[in-house]
């Protein structure tokens, strides 16, 4: 016998534990080398465990659900056994012997049904003693069978939704409330446990609101120059480069163009001293299955338009499959949340520690504007920047938001950085 030990991978500094999800197999089963096992979730990414070599799954150590740290032993594998061949299973203890009065019951409970009703009862999977006969001596009869079958059955109620990736064993129902009346009792609910990246959500949210001072400052942007120039260029855009002219690579260049005026608005507070950033890496939040997660697109100042599409396609796409890395959503100087996908038209975004700002984008709709004392229709996004005023004063806020502002209206002016 040769066993092969199966550990957590290495986690970051900041991650001090991680959570199990759900073994895909179970001890017996044949494994491959590079098989993904299991799923680790930490609070900030859901990490893929492989076998590190072919064999069987001798023995899970630690179960769906369990907490683990860095390097810990969470299961074995046989490289040399077959599959069946897990480790044994203790067989349980004989059940004792029937007194002899209950075996003198099981004898005759077996002539209670007559023949006809004992094979109807046995085709519908209907246990001896679930029917009440009403023949000679309670006999069970072929009638009272039929009679049992075309009742009809209590529907169960539906049970709530599970979030992917929640072990089933941690979900205890949740019990009615003493005194409602009666048409509010027996109603389903369901506990679920957050997840850890949930959990560290709610915990940095709070943080945000805690330690932050924060306030939000609203515009309006008139998105038709940069609708227009997306929809001159798209085709040739995306048969160039292979990826679609989205809204999201405007926001970042007109996100930069301002920090770069304005490079409070890309600090950060560290105990009494501010730190001003001299790079820019900007945090664009991805929703995901599991919770809100927020990559990093480093060093956004020399990305082009192509390399920013491309990035946050491949962001959104690995959240969905919770294959972004941790340190890929380290970090991060300024971030931008667009709710308009969604069909947001105003929000205030909560700042992500450490940062001191954030971007909150909305859907973009046709309204009446005034322009030369005239009503005319334009696309309008209603852009909000919230920030932490401990640091950013509101005039730098106001005109941050202005330069991102004369950016989208005027989208020549990224070129020659005016």
């Amino acid at each position: 016998m040769a066993i092969v030990e199966v550990k957590v991978p290495q986690l970051s500094e900041s991650v001090a534990e991680a959570t199990l999800l759900q073994w895909k197999k179970k001890p017996g089963d044949a494994v491959a080398a590079d098989e993904i096992l299991i799923e680790i979730e930490t609070d900030k990414v859901v990490l893929e465990v492989p076998a590190p070599a072919a064999g069987v799954l001798a023995e899970i150590v630690v179960g769906d659900g369990g907490t683990v740290v860095s390097d810990q032993v969470i299961a074995r594998i046989d490289t040399e056994a077959k599959a069946g061949a897990a480790a044994p299973v203790p067989a349980p203890a004989p059940a004792a012997a029937p007194a002899p009065a209950v075996v003198a019951a099981a004898a005759t409970r077996s002539d209670v049904a007559m023949p006809a009703a004992a094979k109807l009862m046995a085709d519908h999977g209907l246990a001896p003693g679930s029917v009440a006969g009403t023949g000679k001596d309670g006999r069970v009869t072929k009638g009272d069978v039929l009679a049992a079958l075309a009742q009809p059955k209590p529907a169960a109620a539906p049970a709530p939704a599970i979030p992917t990736g929640v072990p089933t064993k941690a979900l205890p129902q949740v019990a009615a409330p003493v005194g409602l009346p009666p048409e509010l009792a027996n109603r389903p609910e369901q506990r679920v446990p957050m997840t850890r990246l949930r959990a560290r959500i709610a915990e940095r949210l709070l943080q945000s609101q805690a330690t932050n001072a924060i306030l939000t400052t609203f515009n309006e942007v008139n998105m038709a120059p940069v609708m227009e120039l997306r929809k001159k260029y798209q085709e040739k855009f995306e048969k160039e480069h292979g990826v679609k002219l989205g809204f999201m690579s405007f926001f970042v260049k007109a996100a930069v163009h301002a920090l770069k005026k304005f490079p409070i608005l890309n600090a950060s507070v560290d105990g009494n001293d501010i730190v001003y950033h001299g790079y820019f890496d900007i945090g664009i939040a991805v929703g995901s299955p599991r919770g809100l997660v927020v990559p990093i697109l480093r060093n956004a100042d020399q990305l082009s338009f192509a390399e920013i599409e491309k990035k946050i396609a491949d962001f959104g796409k690995r959240a969905a499959e919770g294959k972004l890395g941790i340190d890929e959503m380290t970090g991060g100087t300024f971030s931008i949340s667009n709710g308009g996908v969604f069909g947001s038209m105003l929000s205030t975004p909560i700042i992500n520690p450490p940062q001191s700002a954030i971007l909150g984008v909305h859907a973009t709709k046709e309204r009446p504007v005034v322009e030369n004392g005239q009503i005319v229709i334009r696309p309008i996004n209603y852009l909000a920047l919230s920030y932490d005023h401990r640091i950013i004063d509101g005039r730098e806020a106001v005109l941050g938001l202005v330069a991102m502002k004369e950016a989208l209206e005027d989208p020549a002016r990224l070129l020659f950085n005016i």
